[in-house]
């Protein structure tokens, strides 16, 4: 039986393997797929006496452990339209997104990592004007009072929203795009039958990024459709986390290039593979060079399989192992059966011929039904119904896709996306700052790092990158945002519409953010 929904999914496994593994994490819990089931219906019930139900909306920000994947998987069956939120964000963002979303209820893990979390949802849903309650989600996770609670029947409509992703964008405001479960299954039905994740004798997966991404929802996707056990990492520390890759036998590592290079920088630290049952890097979310491609395949001996996929549109292109290592190297995959993708002149609609660089456009199943403040909608979408993603690709015509730049004006630093606009707009409000770019540079670790570049209001009076980074976490800016170089300018470099020439800025500070690809 083909499953439709996201619990269709839940509930066809726990009947196909009830007794394989389906969840364990660092501490040793193990959990099969019957228990899963089991647990997240016991999880739907505790939520049901609190309110939730059918499109009830539901914001979430939790850590990557057991106790959030029930509640996943129980917002899912009780058909709930959810919004999964970072951890790192903070008052700013967290303003932003719930007053998009408009949640009932916001679910957070009290206190984590030195952060109160319950704290921090009270005072941005006080700020926001909104009326949602907050509950918190321990590591023991949610338990009924009434243990006998009957549960309505399960949603059976795929194509209703049920997903609400938060992206910056390149507006500067954080927003939220909305995906029903038709396109979650979709996008991750096409990195199974690609990539062959999850479909050898053995394979182990993990999620050792922040599940609240879109991409722990797709990984969870895989976990169900094959029926593969996936560990859970609560915190990303590089040797402590490898060796617990190692300790459970991972064969399958999905995240982004910084993820990546983790593995790379400890097998270069210690001259052994830190993972001696990896077979597969697969993920996307940041540029893989092809230098980087090659000395993966090279000391670490294992497949890679770069994908281009993006919030508004779960999976553009996955790729194919057996494609060979030059088109690996040098493209994202190819487009998948369930997306259309075009290539038009940038500021035009002039669709381009296969390698041309133009903008990627694209529509199909996994693409967003829209944001959750249809104010957003005119802009991101073309007339005739294509998203505009504001990527530069070239596509073949084999359909294989070379990412090249971005019109967008975002950097993406390990995987997250920042807006450049943001950081610009609270340097500007800085009374000794007359000009402002923020550009991301090519960075090893990060992919890429934020700098900014600024005019002084007075060329004597020249700010020091500490006080600026103190001022803008004071003005809610999260650590993840802020500038990790600063670089100061007499005159900055202008384009002939007369706005600030940033690919200068990169050329003389760096590189080219993203290498430019055959």
């Amino acid at each position: 039986m083909f499953a439709e929904t996201f619990w269709d999914l839940v509930d066809q496994r726990a009947e196909t393997t009830p007794d394989a593994v389906a969840l364990l994490d660092e501490d040793g819990v193990r959990l099969t797929f019957a228990e899963l089931r089991e647990q997240a219906s016991s999880t739907a019930a505790r939520l049901a006496e609190l309110g939730v139900g059918p499109g009830t909306a539901v914001a979430w920000q939790l850590p990557t452990r057991i106790s959030t994947v029930l509640t996943l998987c129980a917002l899912a069956r009780l058909g709930a339209l959810q919004m999964p939120l970072l951890t790192m964000y903070r008052e700013r963002e967290l303003g932003a997104l719930l007053a998009a979303g408009r949640p009932e209820l916001v679910l957070v893990p009290g206190q984590w990592r030195g952060t109160d979390y319950t704290a921090l949802a009270h005072e941005t849903v006080a700020r926001a004007g909104l009326r949602a309650a907050v509950v918190t989600v321990g590591p023991e996770g949610l338990a009924p009072r009434d243990p006998a609670m009957i549960l309505p029947e399960p949603p059976t409509e795929a194509r209703e929203p049920r997903w609400a992703y938060a992206t910056s964008g390149s507006s500067g405001v954080p927003k939220a795009a909305l995906h029903n479960d038709r396109g979650v299954l979709a996008a991750a039905r096409s990195v199974v039958s690609r990539t062959g994740a999850g479909t050898r004798t053995g394979d182990v997966g993990c999620i050792a990024f922040p599940i609240g991404h879109l991409g722990g929802t797709q990984y969870l996707t895989i976990t169900l459709l094959t029926g593969t056990p996936t560990l859970l990492v609560e915190a990303f520390d590089p040797a402590r986390t490898l060796a617990t890759f190692a300790r459970h036998g991972v064969t399958i590592i999905g995240g982004s290039t910084a993820l990546y290079q983790a593995v790379l920088a400890e097998r270069r630290r210690t001259g052994r593979s830190p993972i001696p049952t990896l077979r597969l890097l697969t993920g996307g979310g940041a540029p893989l060079s092809a230098a980087l491609y090659h000395e993966l395949r090279a000391e670490l001996g294992v497949e890679v399989a770069h994908c281009y996929g993006m919030t508004e549109a779960l999976m553009v292109a996955v790729a194919d192992p057996a494609d060979g290592d030059e088109l690996l190297a040098t493209t994202d995959g190819r487009l998948i059966d369930d997306v259309r993708g075009r290539v038009v002149a940038p500021g035009g609609d002039a669709v381009l011929g296969p390698g041309e660089e133009g903008e990627m456009q694209v529509r199909g199943t996994v693409v967003t039904t829209g944001y959750t403040d249809p104010a957003h909608n005119t802009t991101a979408f073309t007339p005739d119904g294509w998203l505009r993603t504001g990527d530069l690709v070239r596509m073949s015509a084999s359909g294989h896709v070379a990412v090249t730049g971005r019109i967008k004006d975002v950097i993406i630093r390990k995987g997250e996306n920042i807006s450049a606009l943001e950081v610009e707009e609270l340097l500007l409000a800085e009374p000794e700052i007359a000009e402002a770019a923020v550009i991301g540079l090519p960075d090893a670790e990060r992919g890429e790092l934020v700098c900014a570049v600024v005019r002084p209001t007075h060329p004597a009076a020249r700010p020091a990158l500490g006080e600026l980074t103190t001022r803008l976490r004071a003005a809610g800016l999260i650590t993840r945002k802020l500038p990790e170089r600063l670089e100061i300018v007499d005159a900055m470099p202008m384009t002939g519409l007369g706005k600030i020439a940033k690919n200068e800025l990169r050329a003389r500070f760096g590189a080219p953010a993203g290498e430019k690809r055959p």
